[in-house]
């Protein structure tokens, strides 16, 4: 997940100066952005509780559909909005390979071995090529990143990156591979973050939108709960093409463009309501990239452990109980005291991996060659003033 920060100033306290991921420590992290992403992380560990519970009850459905709707697009337009300064770069490159690649290679790993033990699926074979469960997010990220450059370059990226999406949405022989279904279907939300602006988001976190939100919300609600039995909740996922849900092939671009103009509406009612100052939970948003690949763990173990077998848990009272329990859950897995743990997994340095960059070791090298001569002056001048 991106790291947003802003410098040390009034602009930037009100956050007027975000500034993009991996500026240098001692900079202050925006609230508004560590927020919402931890908002949104906790509804996304609150979707997936719902699914072993949602049976045939068609309000949790509704419910289902309504944040699934909206819950990944915003973090995937906060994810373009922290990229816009990624480039080729040397030291850029190496976290996108220490922060993206290798939390994905080692989790790939992980849940699949986990699968294939708790979850009975002995000859389930581990394939970085086809992303399970929450991993796909990873592999998105990091071809979404490798290609920032070509959509800060070309002269109108959103239209082309919506209309890859719609080519995706008819095309079922891209098959599993990436999970590359979900890479271009979901690209227009990721290019339209790195084309915001701040004063995008203060835009849509005015009290006017607050207020209107609401009953755009409400409205959602309800055609969420009517088209339960009318509309397949696949096509939410991104994940496959018309023909692969059973739909006309002409379906798939106007359900794409339909569910980007739904999705874009309610994300924008979501940041409406997010808090643009410090709160209990602000400092856990730098965190949710723990509290997102490690909540599967325990969704999938109480799936496979029977946990969700339990009669009132299908009942309203019990639907509660779980949403309040994923919650709590992944807020202690975005704590500081889990980030120390698992930082080996998704926040490693690998210094040894890489080359040092030649215009730092010539920088290294100037600053010990000054040192003395700086040294030597400053004895000079203790001297004459002595």
């Amino acid at each position: 997940m991106p790291s947003p920060r802003s410098p040390q100033n009034s602009r930037a306290a009100a956050g007027n100066q975000p500034a993009p991921s991996g500026d240098k420590p001692g900079k202050q992290r925006d609230a508004f952005f560590d927020n919402a992403k931890f908002l949104a992380i906790v509804l996304v560990a609150i979707g997936h509780s719902w699914e072993p519970i949602k049976g045939d009850s068609r309000i949790l459905e509704g419910l289902y559909t309504f944040v699934y709707a909206f819950h990944m697009p915003a973090f995937i337009i906060i994810s373009g909005f922290f990229s816009r300064s990624f480039d080729m770069r040397a030291d850029r490159l190496q976290r996108l390979v220490t922060g993206v690649v290798v939390p994905y290679v080692l989790f790939e790993t992980a849940y699949t071995l986990f699968n294939r033990y708790a979850g009975g699926e002995p000859d389930q074979a581990i394939s970085l090529l086809d992303p399970w469960y929450l991993t796909w997010f990873l592999v998105a990220l990091f071809v979404w990143r490798l290609t920032t450059p070509i959509w800060k370059l070309v002269r109108w990226p959103l239209p082309l990156a919506l209309g890859i999406a719609m080519l995706a949405s008819v095309t079922p022989e891209i098959g599993n591979d990436l999970d590359l279904q979900r890479v271009l279907q979901f690209l227009p939300f990721f290019v339209l973050g790195l084309l915001m602006k701040p004063e995008h988001f203060r835009l849509v976190r005015r009290r006017s939108v607050r207020i209107l939100s609401v009953p755009v919300f409400a409205c959602a609600v309800v055609v969420a709960w009517w088209s339960v039995p009318r509309m397949n909740t696949g096509w939410f996922y991104h994940r496959d093409s018309a023909q692969q849900l059973g739909a006309p092939w002409w379906t798939g671009p106007v359900m794409v463009l339909a569910l980007f103009g739904c999705s874009l509406l309610l994300t924008a009612c979501f940041f409406s309501w997010v808090p643009g100052r410090t709160m209990w939970f602000t400092s856990l948003g730098a965190g949710t990239l723990f509290g997102y690949l490690l909540h599967g763990f325990l969704v999938k173990g109480g799936d496979y452990g029977g946990w969700f077998d339990h009669a009132w848990l299908h009942r309203p009272l019990g639907e509660i109980f779980v949403s309040v329990c994923a919650g709590v859950a992944v807020t202690l897995l975005c704590t500081a005291p889990v980030r120390r743990v698992f930082r080996f997994a998704m926040e490693p340095t690998m210094d040894w991996a890489f080359k040092r960059d030649a215009a730092e070791v010539a920088r290294g090298r100037e600053q010990r060659e000054q040192t003395p001569v700086q040294e030597k002056e400053k004895e000079k001048e203790k001297v004459s003033a002595g």
